[in-house]
């Protein structure tokens, strides 16, 4: 016959097991709410990385094609400025060439900067990424800001 003494947990059991589970709690969820924070900071430095080597990638395809004004990428016309991809929607962006919903882009005029906003950013005018056409002295330049992200 089995004893039924033996069967379940005692009161004093399940009230040792909630609080272990209370007190790793209380030190884990913290750690588990930034992770929002650090995947958009993440997402924006990736693009970011994407835009740089894009540039790169349009000044090499312009050089041994001989055609600085178009560059053709992946099947898509990219608007030269000054041997680098410029910023309208015609340029960086075509260079680039990320069809999501992660990020909205602000062409610029030709040689004006462009900017790339992460949605969904607590703060979007500050988690972007800008790109600054070439000059005819200066490379294009990228700058990342993820204080609002």
């Amino acid at each position: 016959m089995m004893d039924l003494k033996a069967r379940g947990f005692t009161l004093i059991e399940l009230v040792v097991v909630i609080t272990i589970l209370g007190i790793l709690a209380a030190f884990a969820i913290p750690k588990f709410i930034a992770l929002d924070t650090q995947a958009r900071s993440a997402t924006v430095n990736a693009l970011a990385g994407t835009v740089k080597s894009a540039a790169a990638l349009a000044r090499s395809l312009g050089m041994a094609t001989g055609n600085p004004a178009i560059v053709v990428m992946e099947g898509s016309n990219v608007a030269m400025l000054n041997n680098y991809p410029d910023s309208p929607a015609g340029g960086i962006p075509n260079a680039i060439n990320v069809s999501n919903t992660d990020f909205t882009y602000a062409p610029g005029a030709t040689g004006a900067p462009g900017v790339w906003t992460r949605v969904g950013a607590p703060a979007p005018a500050t988690c972007i990424v800008t790109y600054t056409p070439a000059t005819a002295l200066v490379p294009p330049t990228v700058v990342v800001n993820t204080a609002g992200c």
